[in-house]
């Protein structure tokens, strides 16, 4: 037996995490709007799961990141006081990125490209909700924090921005992944949920 390595797609996903973790950091306010930035990286896993299954989404968002991590690792403040580096978050939250686009209406649709925004701004508003919650918990343990925002400015300064920038970094993507993705056209986001399947999430380890 003979494993065949999935080239094309190691070196399109190198390519494409590379470039959108160094665009993020490079230019973090190209797509922005009321200071939220468009997380590239976020919805370039989305959008990978979505389109070319759980396993290309699992492996695509761990990789995003340790690179995301490398570059940009979130810094908290613990129950202590004391400011903490918080590696290892961006590969928790990629990871889950890419499980939910992998779920998103599976075996339901063939991967429209209006699903495909959808699967970006519905992923983009659970992951917004969860984090003004986490961060509310986490205050709620800290001794004199405040938890100043309120339902509102939450809505207007945060989750509608981080929507519409979101929305439209996805929208060149979705061209990228669609003609220029790790598996060829005739096997890419058109094809049946069965095709998908065939190239997508079970073709990193073929055995022939």
């Amino acid at each position: 037996m003979q494993t065949k390595i999935p080239v094309r797609k190691i070196i399109v996903y190198t390519i494409y995490i590379l470039l959108f973790a160094s665009f993020q950091v490079s230019f973090p306010n190209a797509i922005s709007f009321r200071n939220q930035v468009a997380d590239l990286t976020f919805v370039f896993v989305i959008l990978t799961g979505y389109y070319f299954g759980f396993l290309d989404g699992a492996i695509v968002g761990l990789a995003t990141g340790i690179v995301r991590d490398c570059f940009a690792s979130p810094i908290i403040m613990g129950v202590d006081g004391k400011i903490q580096l918080a590696s290892g978050i961006g590969m928790l939250v990629l990871f889950l990125a890419g499980s939910y686009g992998s779920s998103f209406f599976r075996n339901r649709v063939h991967r429209k490209f209006y699903f495909a925004l959808l699967a970006v701004l519905s992923g983009t508003l659970i992951y917004k909700v969860a984090g003004h919650i986490i961060v509310f918990l986490w205050l709620k343990l800290q001794d004199n924090a405040v938890y100043s925002l309120t339902v509102g400015r939450i809505l207007a300064d945060s989750i509608l921005p981080q929507l519409l920038v979101n929305a439209i970094a996805a929208l060149p993507m979705i061209v990228l992944l669609t003609f220029l993705g790790p598996v060829s056209r005739r096997k890419g986001p058109d094809a049946d949920d069965d095709v998908i399947k065939t190239y997508g999430e079970d073709s990193w380890l073929p055995i022939s």
